[in-house]
């Protein structure tokens, strides 16, 4: 799979980036959640080559903390899927795309009638609140407000949170999904029983492409890296898209490229790939 990589960057058919975008969970990191030295490495030199990263995670701001070493020298990670631009080394927010309250208000209600037993938390620009019912399966916060979501919605939830114990993992998203209908984006980033829903065109792709443009960066100069069906609009965006081995099937068929899983360090080897070939290099779209 590296090989092939290879050898589409010696013979010019794939151009080197400008800018590389990953994904986190699944992707980046291993199995355990750990993030290997060697993809550190990989990132801080592919910087140093004049290749800027981004990493565009579904993971929350309050998650980001401890991957100061991938986040890249502008210190930015776009989080929870797009909702929040979040800057690691001051801990702020620096722009937030969030559900408006009556959406929120309608979506839960419909759920509720749909799915019995179903539990709603919020991840916003204050931190996490959650329903006393919301099985949270990490340790939250000890700041964490636990209330009716009627009284978590100040500041607006970057991202609803839903889960129905009881309810087939596969079928809850479907229910989801068919209730909130156009009201509201759900996404599945491979947390098992979640369903994260986020305000009408907010994704991974919407933000990364703002913020691309930003430095006059444009998706042919782009690589981007991913896992789990909420990647897909980013990989379709970007003008080379990699899944890693073990990505969703989903996943697996929209990608340009597969690489090596996340247990294999695929991505850094692919990065690698860019160090090298970086020199005297165009970064002009390919022929495809």
């Amino acid at each position: 799979m590296t090989d092939d990589v290879a050898a589409a960057l010696t013979t010019g058919r794939l151009c080197i980036p400008r800018l590389i975008a990953s994904d986190l969970d699944g992707t980046l990191l291993d199995s355990s959640g750990a993030l290997s030295t060697r993809s550190v490495n990989a990132f801080r030199d592919v910087q140093i080559a004049g290749i800027d990263v981004v990493i565009a995670t579904a993971r929350p701001p309050r998650w980001m903390h401890e991957f100061g070493d991938v986040i890249g020298d502008h210190g930015v990670a776009i989080c929870s899927n797009g909702a929040f631009v979040y800057d690691v080394p001051t801990r702020s927010v620096l722009s937030a795309r969030p559900i408006v309250a009556d959406v929120v208000v309608g979506m839960v209600g419909a759920l509720r009638q749909a799915i019995p037993g179903i539990a709603f938390a919020v991840e916003s620009a204050a931190g996490f609140g959650r329903e006393p019912a919301y099985a949270d399966p990490h340790v939250s916060p000890p700041d964490t407000q636990v209330s009716d979501i009627a009284d978590l919605l100040d500041p607006l939830p970057g991202k609803l949170l839903a889960r129905a114990p009881g309810v087939g993992e596969d079928e809850f998203l479907r229910r989801v999904t068919e209730v909130v209908g156009e009201s509201a984006l759900v996404a599945f980033s491979g947390a098992g029983g979640l369903a994260e829903i986020s305000a009408v065109g907010v994704t991974k792709a919407a933000v990364l492409s703002e913020w691309a443009a930003e430095r006059g960066v444009w998706p042919h100069q782009v690589w981007a890296f991913g896992d789990m069906p909420n990647d897909v609009p980013m990989l379709t965006w970007a003008g080379t898209s990699f899944a890693v081995a073990n990505a969703h099937p989903e996943v697996l068929a929209v990608a340009d490229h597969v690489v090596g899983s996340n247990d294999d360090d695929g991505v850094a080897g692919i990065v690698e790939l860019a160090i090298r070939h970086s020199q005297g290099l165009t970064t002009e779209p390919r022929t495809r």
